[in-house]
């Protein structure tokens, strides 16, 4: 059902996917409902679409059912004060979403493409987050999403829109004691793995789901089209 919860209005849209049982808390529902898609697309009419959509450059803003996936899995490390990276963040659709998940704590978006970064700040600010931008509440910055950023680390939660080859060990190295990540793996064969750090710093990884992601490279690839 994942794939056609497509809905004229952004309401339409989280409304089809809470039916579908891909939102089930109302933590996620409240969030997504905050953010308007149509503000971190390129094409506006097609903002509602369960799809995901080029944003130029080689990449993409995922599905909106996949980003409910991700947020769903790391909420139980979404909360006040908390810290949050999210790698290849594109748009800035899903900083916005975690933004509202973490009143007082801190989003870092990073991508390796300086054009995508300037563009998510500019959709962060039409969607009503330019003071968010301001406070240093959500960061964005440009760099090598793979090793993460370490400048505002340790973190809660990590969520990776992009798919590793490998689980890369500086996203690993880069959570808290307890947090948990979210992260597309594999080439031909990808899977969703939830990669676990408890409080002793015990590292356990277990598999979501099979998906179909861009990959996680560098940015001349990216631009070349892989």
């Amino acid at each position: 059902m994942a794939w056609r919860c497509s809905g004229r209005t952004n309401a339409d849209l989280i409304k089809n996917m809470h039916t579908a049982r891909i939102i089930t808390t109302d933590r996620v529902d409240e969030a997504m409902t905050k953010v308007d898609r149509a503000n971190y697309v390129m094409h506006k009419s097609e903002a509602y679409e369960d799809s995901p959509q080029s944003i130029g450059h080689g990449a993409t803003i995922s599905a909106p059912h996949m980003h409910a996936h991700a947020i769903e899995h790391l909420l139980d490390y979404l909360g006040p004060g908390k810290r949050v990276l999210d790698v290849g963040s594109g748009s800035g659709y899903l900083c916005a979403v975690f933004h509202h998940l973490v009143p007082g704590g801190v989003v870092v978006g990073i991508d390796h493409i300086p054009e995508l970064v300037d563009w998510s700040k500019g959709n962060l600010i039409r969607d009503g987050l330019g003071s968010a931008l301001h406070k240093g509440e959500i960061v964005t910055v440009t760099g090598d999403g793979r090793q993460g950023y370490t400048d505002l680390a340790k973190y809660d939660a990590i969520h990776v829109g992009a798919a590793a080859p490998t689980i890369p060990q500086e996203l690993v190295d880069q959570l808290k004691s307890p947090g948990r990540m979210f992260i597309p793996v594999g080439t031909f064969a990808q899977q969703i793995m939830q990669v676990d750090k408890d409080e002793n710093g015990k590292v356990t990884k277990k598999n979501l789901m099979g998906v179909m992601y861009v990959p996680l490279t560098d940015a001349e690839r990216q631009r070349r089209g892989y």
